[in-house]
């Protein structure tokens, strides 16, 4: 049985406090507000451990909901070492930087007048349909000047190379030198639009490539850490990078609102991930149930502004 050591402290709001203030004023709290902050405390610990390698694992409609420029300064100031990602991600990410909008709608809507407009809906964000037009455009030349074989991560480098974006989230990994693997590629426009450019032309990308780099990175690794926005592929590819390695993860933070009954990967916990050895027997872990565009920007936010920078 658990002891009775740790009383509930509730939380103070003050005049002005900062957001580490604020969720520093958590740590004290149950529930979802106990959770938020632990998140917080691992992820300060993740990044202030200078032998950590950093991975980032980021699925769902995160950049058309205003998500990607949070991603792009994690890159660009380091904390992250390591992107995995959902082409979906990758392709409204190309739309913004070609300053092409994404734009707030409403989910009570009638989606057949929609279409009849040529605008598609994800959940309440608007994106006309000629963006992916314009899309198209982009990177059909990009394609014809590609080597005769390459991996994902480097298409998604060439593409990032030849973004004039700083916001960009292919732009900011291709600056920095940090690889971006989307073993589900062909899951996206930019799968569509490769096939697409394939039935006329020469394209040749291996989708096993990647492993070759991902895993000697992990043998690499001193320790890793994992935040973990969302789950599906992304979730999967970074954990099973582990298994056949020696090493497990150190620290993990999953931000997810999928439960675990049904067995879903989604809503699987990080503690499900110990029986099979991809997160350590005495790592550190969180799964905080709440939407990711909430609580990745509070994350982030207090982590800024946290003492330990």
């Amino acid at each position: 049985m658990e002891k009775l050591e740790r009383p509930i402290r509730h939380a103070k709001i003050t005049h002005d406090m900062t957001a580490g203030q604020l969720v520093d004023s958590l740590s004290g709290c149950a529930f979802g507000a106990g959770r938020l902050y632990e998140a917080v405390d691992i992820y300060r610990e993740m990044q202030s451990d200078r032998e950590c390698t950093r991975f980032f694992g980021l699925a769902g409609a995160m950049v058309p909901a205003g998500m990607r420029q949070i991603v792009s300064d994690l890159i660009r100031d380091r904390e992250i070492d390591i992107l995995v990602t959902t082409g979906a991600n990758l392709v409204h990410d190309i739309i913004e930087s070609m300053r092409l909008h994404h734009y707030r709608g409403t989910d009570a809507t009638d989606d057949i007048e929609l279409k009849h407009h040529a605008i598609n809906r994800i959940y309440d964000v608007f994106l006309p349909e000629e963006h992916f037009v314009k899309l198209e455009e982009k990177l059909r030349p990009m394609f014809s000047n590609l080597p005769d074989r390459l991996s994902i991560s480097e298409l998604l480098s060439y593409i990032g190379s030849k973004l004039d974006d700083d916001g960009s989230i292919l732009k900011s990994a291709y600056d920095m030198h940090v690889p971006v693997y989307c073993p589900a590629i062909q899951d996206s426009i930019i799968g569509l639009q490769a096939w697409l450019y394939k039935q006329t032309e020469q394209l040749n990308v291996d989708v096993f490539a990647d492993m070759n780099g991902l895993i000697d990175r992990c043998y690499e690794a001193k320790r890793a850490g994992v935040l973990i926005v969302g789950g599906g592929v992304p979730k999967n590819f970074i954990l099973q990078s582990m298994l056949i390695t020696p090493k497990s993860f150190d620290y993990a933070i999953q931000l997810t609102m999928d439960r675990p009954e049904t067995g879903g990967l989604s809503g699987a916990t990080l503690d499900e991930a110990r029986s099979w050895g991809k997160i350590g027997e005495k790592a550190r872990s969180v799964t905080v149930y709440s939407d990711a565009t909430i609580t990745l920007p509070i994350i982030v936010a207090a982590a800024k502004s946290a003492k330990w920078r």
